[in-house]
């Protein structure tokens, strides 16, 4: 398996992780008072709207060659940034 299958790999396994957090963050939300609940689905759907993001940057990768790859690695890497911090300021909120 070549850097680019690994990569891809691990970036798709770390997306189907987060999507378990953000099933985990839905549950709290429906335990939580109505105000918490909008705050809550507020962030699990801008924690959604990045992860959509990040699949179709994950998915520019599959598509590149193997020369062009790398370059497209720098946006999956900022997205996935994003992603992290935006589930991180979630998760801190709702403990």
């Amino acid at each position: 398996m070549n850097k680019k299958e690994l990569y891809q790999q691990k970036h798709q396994a770390q997306l189907d992780g987060w999507k378990a957090d953000v099933d985990k963050l839905k549950a709290k939300a429906s335990r939580s008072s109505v105000d918490a609940q909008l705050e809550l689905n507020k962030q699990i759907k801008t924690l959604k709207d990045k992860m959509q993001e990040g699949k179709t940057k994950l998915a520019k990768i599959a598509d590149a060659s193997e020369d062009a790859w790398e370059s497209v690695k720098a946006d999956v890497d900022t997205a996935w940034a994003s992603i992290k911090s935006a589930l991180s300021d979630a998760s801190a909120k709702f403990k």
